[in-house]
């Protein structure tokens, strides 16, 4: 998947705070829904969003969808992120050795 459709995803504050609750680890849609102030099709309905993003993946357990974070989802966003990460560090190396030299 790509980081855009993460960004995407991850953009809407309800959805965020579904994937954040994930990072507990694998939950049913109705344990979901009871930490949040929305109902459990609208749990489902963002769930569906973060599943087409790469974000989660579910597993069925009797009659229930369990759903847990992808960590191979996560890999697009990652290196998307760390790009910016090594232009950071690189700036700072480059500043401070710049800076070293000056007495």
């Amino acid at each position: 998947m790509s980081y855009e459709k993460a960004l995407t995803a991850l953009a809407d504050p309800t959805r965020r705070a579904v994937f954040e609750r994930l990072r507990a680890g694998p939950q049913p849609v109705g344990e979901l829904a009871r930490h949040l102030p929305i109902s459990r099709p609208a749990v489902s309905q963002h769930l569906k969003v973060l599943k087409d993003a790469g974000l989660v993946t579910d597993r069925a357990e009797g009659t229930r969808r369990i759903y847990h974070i992808d960590p191979h989802g996560l890999g697009a966003l990652r290196r998307w992120l760390d790009q910016f990460w090594e232009t950071a560090l690189d700036a700072f190396v480059a500043e401070a050795e710049r800076t070293a030299d000056k007495p």
